[in-house]
């Protein structure tokens, strides 16, 4: 009834794909990668609660605690 509807396959997302898939094979550490996973997962975190906890401070009136 709805014939003629087959999938073209686009080859360049199907290597996309593929990376994907084997990414933790093919993965290297580089120092551009301690880099990035330095800056996003120590750095930005400690910006972030650090403004937070200053905001609360400051809207509990509280002085500035200089820790962490």
């Amino acid at each position: 009834m709805g014939g003629g509807m087959e999938v073209h396959k686009n080859r360049w997302i199907e290597e996309w794909n593929a990376g994907r898939e084997n990414l933790e094979f093919n993965f290297r550490w580089t120092r551009r990668s301690l880099a990035v996973v330095g800056l996003f997962g120590l750095a930005v975190p400690i910006l972030v609660y650090k403004g937070i906890v200053r905001e609360f401070d400051e809207d509990a009136g509280r002085p500035y605690r200089k820790f962490l």
